[in-house]
């Protein structure tokens, strides 16, 4: 194999699981799946200033619920939460930090009120992060990530962009597993 081939690789390893596996299976989200809280103390994406959460980050009417340090064992998420982490955290964060996205983190970000908005927001960070990735070309998958990547600046970018792969397939699993639990929680007879 040659060095010719690493970018399509990197790219075609999250478009395949995104257009295979994932997400046809987001489609339809409702509301009342993506604020579903299966268990007590779950954290959310709320109406501002609600929940119990050491913590709330966001600019707009939502935020986000969280602690510095994360309690041991971490609270349960919803749906919600997962895909604001995946949306800011994972996505929106590393497309200012490297594709020319607006910056971005987790208290300046507006927060989606409804599961269609959510999507809307993955779906235009996915798109961001796939372009950016393969605007890279070879050469850019071999340069350091640099400072905004902390502790791994040394990193090559490839390592990031298996680092995100990785996070985009668990946690968008996790959210299609609580969807199958949502669905198999409250199903008609």
């Amino acid at each position: 194999m040659t060095d010719q081939t690493w970018n399509p690789l990197l790219r075609d390893q999250l478009a395949w699981h995104w257009t295979r596996q994932l997400r046809d299976r987001l489609d339809g989200l409702t509301d009342d799946e993506y604020f579903w809280e299966p268990v007590p103390g779950c954290w959310s994406v709320r109406p501002g200033g609600a929940g119990d959460a050491p913590l709330r980050a966001g600019s707009g009417a939502m935020t986000i619920d969280f602690a510095v340090p994360q309690p041991d064992p971490p609270p349960f998420t919803t749906i919600a939460w997962r895909l604001g982490h995946v949306i800011v955290g994972v996505l929106a964060v590393r497309n200012a930090a490297h594709f020319g996205r607006a910056p971005t983190d987790y208290q300046s970000f507006e927060y989606a009120a409804t599961a269609t908005e959510a999507l809307a927001q993955l779906d235009a960070e996915y798109a961001t992060w796939q372009a950016g990735v393969e605007s890279l070309g070879e050469a850019g998958l071999a340069r350091p990530c640099g400072e905004a990547e902390g502790p791994y600046a040394e990193q090559p970018l490839a390592a990031l962009v298996l680092h995100i792969n990785r996070e985009l397939i668990h946690h968008l699993a996790e959210v299609c597993l609580l969807r199958d639990l949502h669905l198999h929680t409250y199903r008609q007879t």
